[in-house]
């Protein structure tokens, strides 16, 4: 997939032939394939913001729209969207004008025949669909965006009242001394609870489909990090008499990372090991160092994933398995820390078999590329 680079006042790298792929920052990379893969679904893509590496040293948020043109993708973009918008206007004209002036050739030299006629009347059916399905998948994009508005407006006015209830809750678990009340509180905890989380993974989402997942990155002893998150988990754990247990190389570097986006990853890969773990069995968490990249491993003895769910575990709004004890999950969790763990140049993947327990691996550089912190 080639595209040419009609220059927009800044110097770059690409040439005609080159891969549009190898002219982006690395750190953009799966946002990128996302704008590709949206293209060749929907026929057209509108105002993508993807970094481009210009020179070794620099680097350019650009704004792109790009649909298909026959077996062609056409892709244009610029600092100004309203810029590349009108140039890809332009660029589209041209190309009916030449389609127009091939036909017209064609018929000269094809009058009466039965075969131009037909595939006139088809070119013309197809410039027709182009058209309409280009204007159906910008009233979507803009939708799109108007839902995401909307998601983070809500979650922002319940997530108050929602942590008032919680605390309020709790504090009259703490002093009721009827068991019977304390039931009946702990329900509500519970409930609300698992609301907030919600609220919380929604507004995750909602920065991540707007490409506003910011990483604040800080110098992290990950040792202590883990460690620290341990009480957190632990208390959880006790619920079902699960131990965890943890198995942290005190020699792994300092990693330049975001660590409260990192904590969020632990949480969410302890909280479900403990989640599918039956009673009194146990949950390993491993911190390791592998070449430039550290590796965290979360291991649990439970009943592992089905074949089913597997192929869908880290897409978002897809419900799973339940809980040894009937735990509720939002669907989001899992398809978040995909998205933060590759914001950080890395992977995350998973071993699993059925009555035998699940691991999930994460793996992240040690340092980031100068383009990953600014992307």
């Amino acid at each position: 997939m080639t595209f040419s680079t009609i220059r927009l006042n800044w110097k770059s790298k690409s040439t005609k032939g080159n891969f549009f792929t190898r002219l982006v920052a690395s750190g953009s990379l799966a946002n990128a394939l996302f704008f590709l893969a949206d293209i060749r679904s929907k026929g057209v893509a509108f105002e993508r913001e993807i970094n481009i590496t210009t020179t070794a040293t620099q680097i350019k948020t650009l704004r792109f729209v790009g649909g298909t043109v026959g077996e062609t993708i056409l892709i244009v973009g610029s600092e100004d969207f309203a810029v590349a918008q009108k140039l890809y206007g332009e660029m589209m004209r041209i190309n009916n004008e030449q389609t127009n002036a091939l036909r017209t050739v064609l018929k000269e030299q094809s009058r009466g025949d039965n075969m131009y006629n037909e595939l006139s009347y088809l070119n013309n059916e197809l410039v027709v669909m182009q058209r309409e399905i280009a204007k159906k998948n910008a009233e979507l994009e803009r939708l799109n965006r108007e839902k995401n508005h909307f998601l983070g407006m809500a979650a922002h006015d319940l997530r108050s009242p929602l942590h008032t209830i919680l605390g309020y809750s709790d504090l009259l678990i703490r002093i009721s001394d009827q068991p019977a009340q304390q039931e009946y509180l702990q329900v509500i905890f519970n409930a609300t609870l698992f609301m907030a989380r919600l609220i919380d993974d929604l507004l995750d989402v909602t920065k991540i489909e707007g490409g506003n997942l910011q990483l604040e990155y800080d110098t992290v002893n990950l040792a202590s990090l883990i460690t620290s998150n341990a009480a957190v988990n632990r208390s959880i754990a006790a619920h079902k008499q699960i131990e965890l247990i943890y198995q942290l190389d005190e020699t792994v570097p300092k990693a330049v990372v975001d660590s409260a986006k990192i904590e969020q990853v632990l949480n969410n890969l302890i909280s479900n090991a403990i989640k599918f773990s039956e009673p009194e069995n146990k949950v390993v968490i491993r911190l390791e160092r592998a070449e430039e990249n550290f590796l965290i491993s979360v291991k649990d003895d439970g009943r592992g994933i089905t074949s089913e769910h597997q192929s869908h575990l880290f897409q978002p709004f897809q419900q799973g398995q339940t809980g040894t004890d009937g735990e509720k999950s939002t669907g989001l969790g899992l398809a978040i820390v995909k998205r933060i763990v590759e914001r950080h140049g890395g992977k995350i993947w998973f071993e699993s078999k059925l009555e035998q327990g699940t691991t999930f691996f994460v793996s992240i550089p040690l340092r980031p590329q100068d383009d990953q912190r600014f992307s």
